[in-house]
């Protein structure tokens, strides 16, 4: 089979398609054919070799995938032939097929597409963890996504929406704004302009908003803790360096700003987050949004491009049986 390998970290160049040996399930794991693989951020940080986690040399990227399992190893309950996604593997979904434990895969309804399954795992796994399990988010509450028009932030919108929330989104260009209201905002910003927190603030006539769900913390966090209402929260799930704050906008709010890293969450955790996302994906409330879908042997074009800030929906890899 065919798979991205990256033999030494550095620029998206350092990803070449090879020919790998297909994996083999051994007991509790599972063969995957992979139809679609979904591009997070993250892994174009990992492939750098700065990201705090390294993987070790050589390695195939990627955890979020959706194919049909293959075949199954002892032990394992999940029936060959059942379509899937992924939130992990064991030999990296980047790659025609992929070996996950049995806990990493999870039936995908049939109302899905396979791009739209690859476009679950990451983005909306850190969206319904950032909203419930670390701001504790409720109906009635106002949430500002900053940043609202990438795989992150349209699961996020889809998720608060959905819970009875007031949700505003920010995203640089008018398809992305356009995007967010389709998907649940009920107001969407530049946040280009150097007046689109005033507008928030406006919007909320002064009170600001509870909860900001931040995807570049490195340049919005300062200023988010300026438009939160009293005991507000930011949490935190995206940013690419340091960032200077005044301690004064978090103590006179009493707010909080709260981290959140998926893969620190817990086994019941991550069951919890899977539970919940198969129900909306069934019933339609979650809608994943694929931006763009590009041959698995253009991942280094992919990385570039899920870098930009002009991001819209997600941008999804597909492997070319026979070519």
């Amino acid at each position: 089979m065919k798979a991205i390998r990256v033999h030494e970290f550095g620029p998206p160049e350092v990803m070449r398609l090879e020919e790998v040996l297909d994996p083999k399930a051994g007991a509790g794991q599972v063969v995957v054919r992979v139809e679609a693989v979904g591009v997070n951020p993250v892994e174009a940080y990992v492939r750098t070799g700065t990201y705090a986690r390294k993987p070790s040399l050589p390695y195939t990227p990627g955890t979020d995938a959706a194919g049909v399992v293959e075949s199954v190893g002892p032990g394992v309950t999940i029936k060959e032939g059942t379509r899937v996604y992924t939130s992990g593997s064991v030999t990296g979904v980047y790659a025609e097929k992929v070996l996950c434990l049995e806990a990493d895969v999870h039936q995908l309804p049939g109302n899905l597409s396979f791009s739209q399954g690859a476009a679950v795992n990451v983005p909306y796994a850190s969206a319904y963890r950032a909203l419930f399990q670390r701001a504790h988010a409720s109906a009635g509450e106002t949430v500002l996504v900053h940043g609202a028009s990438g795989g992150v932030g349209v699961a996020t919108v889809q998720l608060a929406h959905a819970a009875g929330m007031r949700v505003f989104g920010t995203a640089s260009t008018p398809n992305g704004r356009q995007l967010i209201l389709q998907e649940g905002a009920d107001e969407a910003f530049d946040h280009k302009a150097a007046d689109h927190m005033d507008k928030v603030m406006a919007l909320t006539g002064g009170r600001g908003v509870d909860m900001v769900v931040e995807m570049l913390a490195n340049v919005n966090l300062g200023r988010d803790l300026q438009v939160l209402a009293a005991g507000g929260r930011v949490v935190i799930v995206g940013s690419r360096g340091s960032v200077q704050i005044d301690p004064r906008d978090a103590m006179t709010r009493e707010a909080a700003i709260l981290g959140m890293l998926l893969f620190l969450a817990s086994e019941r955790d991550l069951k919890a987050i899977h539970s919940a996302l198969f129900a909306g994906l069934k019933n339609g409330t979650l809608r994943p949004v694929v931006g763009k879908e590009v041959p698995l042997a253009e991942a280094p074009r992919a990385h570039r491009e899920v870098i930009e800030s002009t991001a819209y929906g997600k941008i999804v890899l597909l492997p070319e049986y026979g070519s």
